[in-house]
């Protein structure tokens, strides 16, 4: 992540993917998660807007943080997107995440993509099941999750 704004836990500061394409995570609460991106030259298509992929890898951050809200590893069961509007490079894209339920072991979460004039560039919706999975082990020689 670069420039945060919000603490980044654990999960977030081992997240390279999200990392590598300058996600900045603005607000990480329960039930609530903001995650921005400027579009790079490089994060664009061959029509020279932003590659669905990436704005799909935006929100799927914001998921990731929303549905990890407790000490058990949440992941995807599934998730959709649809594609409102094309963005350019230079255009900051904000993705807002919210819980809408979670019974037992899934979820069902909203991400709504707006680009800086606020405009809706996507909507997604992700499910997610809780596993059993242990959190990873730190690595002491790039983080401390004390």
């Amino acid at each position: 992540m670069t420039e945060p704004t919000a603490v980044l836990r654990p999960m977030m500061r081992r997240d390279r993917a999200s990392s590598a394409l300058g996600m900045r995570v603005e607000v990480d609460e329960p039930g609530r998660a903001v995650v921005s991106m400027t579009v790079r030259d490089d994060m664009l298509n061959g029509f020279d807007i932003t590659h669905g992929g990436l704005v799909f890898a935006l929100a799927d951050t914001a998921f990731a943080i929303v549905c990890n809200e407790d000490e058990q590893v949440t992941v995807a069961a599934g998730a959709d997107i649809t594609f409102l509007k094309s963005t350019h490079e230079g255009q900051v894209l904000t993705a807002t995440g919210a819980r809408r339920a979670r019974n037992g072991r899934t979820g069902l979460y909203d991400i709504t993509v707006t680009d800086e004039t606020g405009d809706v560039v996507a909507e997604f919706r992700g499910r997610s099941i809780t596993t059993n999975r242990p959190f990873p082990q730190a690595d002491p020689r790039t983080e401390e999750d004390a």
